[in-house]
């Protein structure tokens, strides 16, 4: 039962409690001692002793109107929509004051619209508007059950979802929720709970994709999982660096850890920028791991639970924000998901128009904020809860957790429609970082838009393996910078489009120590054809050779410029001396001395390639630049 049903139910017997203390309907002295002999098992949770109480009371008397209501609020609590709408008409039959008939038009309401009976919620809710005008509470969450409802009627037109439940190697246990998944689609990690309980145990978990299948999951690591309550994490794209719920006696906090090699870190609270004193929990990290979205009741939001934000810099996370009524409404909004694009937000509410309850909506950023979050449609969504969901970089497939009774939830695999495929897609740049004798190095790693000339993500490889994973956004070119003290920096180009393949970009990276004779190629300078003057998003690299030699001020570089062999002789040398001193007055320009850089055109005499084709003279045409 979610916490809105939950908190209704509690709410309402109260309130009913308080109604009951009047005079009862019956004046049958019988049915009234078994009406308070059902109070006593009801309010133990014993429904099933209350439900036969309550019956033989209404066999008493079938005119027994609060027996019937009562008996509805308990089928309502064992979540049977049917029978306690069924039971709450039968007492509102009897009723003609509309201070009662309120309570069972708000109760009819709510049943009907969880359990898909839309017609039956809209015309009850517009009942209870038409008398209800002073409980302001109610008023609003009928009007948003109302909107509902009547979103429901008008979009009942399945999309072609393929919803699939994960093998049981995966589905091991009775509870499993909360999937998130690394970049490169090769490690699903997941909360699970080990009893049926609501209050068992929680630990995170994490299953490895071999040959295509799903492994049998395992506990990520004794550091993580203790005898407190671990789950709803996020994990960073290169799957080493992990924020995760934790609940203990403090309650509820967001806590980090990262992995070196195999072996994670003992999790570190993310200190009062992020958490407060209240249920902090169901954390999303961007796939540049500087952005956090998560969910907490704190005081200062728009509704109950809302979606807030923290942004990292070099000096930590900075003081958390709301995400405001863009986003939030005055209800619930939890399990926040951001996509690899970093402009798609995927949240969870039940404030919107849906199908009733919890549904999946989405929303992208733009220029001047979030818009508005649409209902990602049947049947994903239905008049049951949906909690998380999450999509893989490449926008076309999805996972959730379904709970399929109190007691029992799978995680599941979603193949999404075209028309809700994420538009811009991300794919995944990965490899090893090593020397040249493949000993892995911990080297930095760096991704920039060469078209906005603006730095995306940075990473560091792993220290024991040499790993590193990035994700690779589409629509732009990409420069990838690998940094390490005492070796040259290797760059990279990419130009990845929308329709470029998914499959992740594998480059194993060998970095150069500095000595004499070593040499790189630029592999992020541009030129128009025939053209010796350095177009704007060369920019980026060249200010990477000004900050190689500021950090080497011993070192003199040759900066040599090469063609291919299109032209004649003469003018291929022409071009190339000319191209290699346009980098070199770049380099003048920000101040490195002119004794430090010599510049030498050797025109189509050094190819890399055979001249043969299209893509190997593009490789010959280059410029490299050489320790001295």
């Amino acid at each position: 039962m979610n916490m809105l049903k939950l908190w209704s139910f509690i709410i309402l017997c109260v309130c009913s409690s308080t109604v009951m203390s009047q005079p009862l309907s019956t004046k049958n002295k019988k049915a009234q001692e078994l009406y308070y002999e059902a109070d006593n098992y009801r309010v133990r949770g014993q429904f099933k002793e209350a439900i036969s109480f309550l019956n033989e009371a209404i066999a008493k008397d079938k005119n027994f109107e609060e027996a019937y209501y009562r008996l509805g609020l308990i089928y309502k609590a064992q979540e049977n929509y049917p029978l306690a709408s069924t039971t709450f008409e039968q007492g509102l039959s009897l009723l003609k004051e509309d201070a009662r008939r309120r309570m069972y038009l708000y109760e009819l309401t709510n049943v009907n619209l969880w359990h898909a009976n839309y017609s039956a919620a809209a015309a009850f809710a517009t009942q209870f508007l038409q008398i209800e005008k002073s409980d302001k509470r109610k008023m609003d969450l009928v009007k948003v059950w109302k909107s509902q409802a009547d979103y429901a009627l008008a979009n009942q037109t399945d999309l072609k979802y393929v919803i699939t439940p994960l093998s049981d190697t995966v589905n091991a246990f009775p509870m499993q929720y909360f999937p998130a998944l690394t970049a490169d689609n090769t490690q699903l990690i997941f909360t699970a709970r080990f009893g049926g309980g609501r209050n068992d145990n929680e630990d995170l978990l994490v299953s490895r994709k071999v040959n295509g299948r799903w492994m049998a999951p395992v506990s990520i690591s004794s550091n993580i999982n203790t005898m407190q309550r671990e789950g709803a994490c996020t994990i960073s794209a290169d799957g080493r660096h992990l924020i995760l719920t934790i609940c203990g006696s403090f309650g509820c906090d967001l806590f980090e850890t990262r992995r070196t090699g195999n072996v994670w870190s003992q999790p570190k609270n993310l200190g009062p920028s992020i958490n407060s004193t209240n249920w902090d929990s169901q954390p999303s990290l961007s796939a540049d791991g500087r952005e956090l979205y998560f969910v907490s009741d704190r005081k200062g939001g728009v509704g109950g639970y809302d979606i807030w934000y923290s942004h990292l810099s070099e000096t930590g996370w900075s003081k958390a924000k709301n995400l405001g009524p863009e986003i939030n409404t005055p209800f619930d909004e939890i399990s926040p998901y951001i996509h690899v694009n970093n402009q798609t937000l995927y949240i969870v509410s039940n404030g919107y128009p849906g199908y009733g309850g919890y549904d999946i909506y989405v929303s992208e950023k733009k220029e001047t904020g979030w818009a508005v979050p649409l209902n990602m449609g049947k049947p994903l969504n239905d008049h049951k809860d949906q909690y998380s969901f999450m999509v893989a970089s490449d926008g076309a497939l999805a996972y959730y957790s379904r709970e399929e009774s109190k007691n029992r939830s799978r995680l599941y695999r979603i193949d999404l429609p075209a028309e809700k495929i994420v538009k811009s897609k991300g794919n995944v740049v990965k490899g090893n970082v090593s020397d040249s004798k493949t000993n892995p190095l911990k080297a930095s790693i760096e991704l920039f838009d060469l078209k906005l000339n603006k730095r995306i993500a940075r990473v560091n490889s792993d220290s024991v393996t040499g790993e590193y994973v990035m994700v690779l956004p589409g629509g732009s070119e990409y420069a990838l910078y690998v940094r390490k003290k005492g070796y040259l920096f290797h760059s990279l180009h990419f130009n990845y489009e929308e329709e470029a393949s998914s499959e992740p970009v594998i480059k194993n990276i060998a970095l150069i120590p500095v000595q004499q004779n070593a040499s790189v190629v630029l592999n992020n300078l541009f030129f128009d054809l025939n053209k010796y003057e350095l177009k704007p998003q060369s920019e980026t690299e060249l200010k990477e050779v000004v900050d190689f030699l500021n950090q080497n001020p011993e070192v003199k570089i040759e900066i040599g410029g090469h063609t291919d062999n299109s032209g004649t002789e003469v003018y291929n040398q022409e071009l190339s001396e000319k191209r290699a001193q346009s980098v070199a007055e770049f380099l003048k320009n920000h101040q490195i001395p002119t004794a430090r850089v010599l510049t030498k055109g050797y025109g189509a005499k050094s190819p890399l390639k055979p001249n043969n084709s299209d893509e190997n003279r593009q490789l010959n045409r280059r410029i490299e630049f050489k320790i001295l």
